[in-house]
């Protein structure tokens, strides 16, 4: 005859113990998050984020107009890049990646062409110059990986790695500036 308590030892009821438990916890944590307990920040630290200035109407225009711009360098360097790990896992033929870089040096081309007819304010030179800059970066990290398709040696997309990482640093500070929630702090 077994005793009680070892049926209390058995996987089943441990691991509904378990889940109970961690939905009770889960509903404790739900109730003090809607009563506004717990780890909401205080109006104290609200208040402590310091505001930015408005923006001009040319400062605003000049935002706007990158948008577009901004939108197909991000598309385009999302899917060079997936494509690049794609390929190393086997999940993408030679091919296929080599359709991607192509598409995205295009797409950095036109949006370089773009950029430059763009007329920034003069608060925002820097910024447009350092974009301008990121997009540079973004067509010789492609135009690296596509000698990958010449010369048939993958270790090109190693090459083309740091230009790619300096050109999504660049564009990730610029562009909290401009939209300061599109990238969220880790």
């Amino acid at each position: 005859m077994t005793a009680p308590w070892n049926r209390l030892l058995r996987p089943k009821p441990l691991i509904l113990g378990a889940v109970l438990a961690s939905l009770a916890c889960l509903v404790a944590l739900a109730l003090n998050r809607e009563a506004g307990i717990g780890s909401s920040p205080t109006t104290a630290q609200r208040t402590a984020e310091p505001r930015r200035p408005a923006l001009t109407a040319a400062e605003e225009q000049y935002i706007r107009e990158l948008w577009p711009i901004h939108g197909d360098v991000e598309r385009s360097t999302m899917r060079m890049s997936l494509g690049q790990i794609f390929y190393t896992t086997q999940g993408l033929s030679r091919a296929e990646l080599g359709t991607r870089v192509k598409e995205a040096l295009a797409s950095y081309q036109a949006a370089e062409t773009r950029l430059h007819a763009l007329e920034p304010p003069t608060s925002l030179r820097s910024e447009h110059l350092e974009y301008l800059s990121a997009v540079r970066l973004f067509k010789e990290s492609a135009a690296e990986v596509l000698k990958m398709f010449t010369d048939g040696r993958d270790d090109h997309m190693l090459v083309a790695y740091p230009k790619s990482q300096e050109g999504s640093n660049k564009i990730r500070e610029v562009g909290g500036k401009f939209w300061p929630h599109e990238f969220p702090p880790n």
